[in-house]
């Protein structure tokens, strides 16, 4: 029978707190990276799709016709930034959970060390 209160939980408790604190401090993913990631988010959208529109006006400029290039190019554009972003989210969120399964299996190393 485990009691809530025992001195081992109590300790694995704290381990588990420190290593968390620990890792804050090591974790160069502060305000700065959260705030960089959105404009690297937010430009991997807006470029494709301000490509695909410049070079839709100029097709409707320079070989105008019945079919309209803008409008079509600009979706275009918008479906390429959007595939963008989301490699670029899988990618960070891939990271993430690389470092913190890493981080739990030396957690794991260090218990199984302990006992």
């Amino acid at each position: 029978m485990s009691n809530e209160n025992s001195p081992q939980s109590l300790a694995d408790e704290i381990g588990a707190r420190a290593t968390r604190k620990l890792k804050a401090r090591r974790s160069t993913q502060g305000v700065w990276f959260g705030l960089g990631m959105m404009g690297l988010i937010g430009w991997s959208v807006v470029v494709p799709t301000l490509l695909g529109a410049a070079v839709g006006i100029w097709l409707d400029t320079h070989y105008p016709g019945r079919h309209v290039w803008t409008l079509a190019l600009l979706m275009a554009g918008l479906v390429v930034g959007c595939f963008n972003a989301w490699y670029w989210v899988d990618k960070e969120d891939r990271a993430m959970h690389e470092e913190d399964r890493a981080t739990h299996d030396e957690q794991n190393d260090d218990e199984s060390g302990l006992q």
